[in-house]
């Protein structure tokens, strides 16, 4: 089988939200606040900015993740791109729910299904819609996201409708020590945007000024789609925005807040418009060494990282505080003289950004792959 060639922008792109997800998780073990970072009564405009412009990771994950499979079909073919597809979709389930569901607890009180599980499950589908013409594959990516709002209105104890749009905590009458099941990531858009990575898949074989003419008025397009949306609240998004009596800072805070869990329209339009924005950067840019070794190992950086931070959180408090947090039927026990601190969370994402690219290059030279591929032309 033939090796899909790599595409700088994409590892680019991807080696940068790796990084801002990894900001994300320390935020979550090294920056516990007693208020949720969106919650726009209660927050604080850095901690919300800093919460905010994560939201570009899983998305970005997931559309590069269908154009990705668009350039290996190229190279090997639909037949292998099929079963290349179904097997690692399984193989990221399975890690999903194993792995990294311990990781984040350090136990199995819960499973949680995120945005491994997402792309995984839509790795699964995708495995059976690479069969159709690309147009179809376009066209079935835009009708899941566009009608994915259309059913908010609908809720379900199902965990079949869970799993594809709604979402939840479904228990499972603590057998063997288990809780329940968290569904964070539902499928619906997911597998849609999937699709859609996937039909924009031939612009990375453009040339470059027009591929880069593509990006800036799809960026453009999208923006502006998000705005008149959310500023008229249209559609798109289950809960408006309003003007809010903190200030223009909180009023533009409310504009941008948009649902994630599960994401809305407008949440794919505005992160999907600056990821393209921010692909649009990177075909301008030199080559970067260290984003471009964490997009080429992103299952390598993932798989090792909430563990790591979550270990580092802990010695932290400990060191610190002698001990952390403890979560009780929703009731918060704070160590004394905690005090939330984003300079922390900053200084420790630096400081673990650092032990993870170590811990890349150790792990490519294990596998004998350069660690620190040659610069070329932007």
């Amino acid at each position: 089988m033939t090796k899909p060639a790599r595409v700088p922008a994409i590892d680019m792109l991807r080696g940068f939200v790796i990084a801002l997800m990894a900001l994300d998780h320390t935020r979550d073990f090294f920056g516990y606040t007693r208020f949720d970072p969106e919650d726009l009564a209660t927050t604080e405009p850095a901690w919300f900015w800093t919460r905010w412009i994560t939201h570009l990771c899983a998305t970005v994950f997931v559309l590069l993740a269908g154009s990705s499979a668009y350039l290996r079909g190229q190279k090997t073919g639909i037949p292998a791109l099929s079963r290349y597809l179904a097997t690692r979709g399984a193989m990221l389930i399975v890690l999903e729910a194993t792995w990294i569901s311990f990781s984040w607890q350090f136990g199995y009180q819960v499973t949680i299904l995120q945005v491994i599980w997402a792309i995984g499950a839509s790795m699964l589908i995708m495995a059976l819609l690479v069969w159709l013409p690309r147009v179809a594959i376009g066209a079935i990516g835009a009708a899941l996201i566009l009608t994915h709002n259309a059913f908010d209105g609908y809720t379900s104890t199902s965990l079949l409708w869970g799993a594809w749009h709604q979402g939840g905590f479904f228990p499972m009458g603590d057998s063997l020590g288990m809780q329940g099941l968290v569904i964070r990531y539902p499928l619906m858009p997911w597998v849609g945007l999937m699709a859609a990575g996937y039909a924009l898949g031939p612009v990375f074989q453009w040339e470059a000024a027009r591929r880069m003419r593509f990006w800036l008025t799809a960026a453009a397009v999208l923006l502006t789609a998000f705005l008149i949306l959310r500023g008229f609240n249209i559609y798109g998004d289950a809960s408006h925005w309003s003007p809010q009596p903190r200030g223009a800072m909180f009023d533009l805070m409310s504009f941008v807040r948009v649902s994630k869990y599960p994401p809305s329209l407008l949440y794919l339009l505005v992160t999907v418009g600056i990821g393209m924005l921010l692909l649009a950067l990177f075909e301008r840019i030199r080559e970067n060494r260290v984003l471009m070794l964490f997009g080429r190992t992103p299952m390598f950086f993932y798989v090792i990282h909430i563990a790591l931070i979550h270990f580092l959180g802990n010695l932290y408090f400990d060191l610190r505080y002698g001990g952390g947090p403890v979560f009780a039927n929703g009731v918060a026990t704070w160590p004394d003289g905690y005090v939330h601190s984003l300079p922390v969370v900053y200084l420790a994402w630096a400081a673990i950004l650092a032990l993870m690219y170590g811990l890349t290059v150790a792990w490519t030279r294990w596998r004998g792959q350069p660690s620190t591929p040659a610069l070329s032309a932007g």
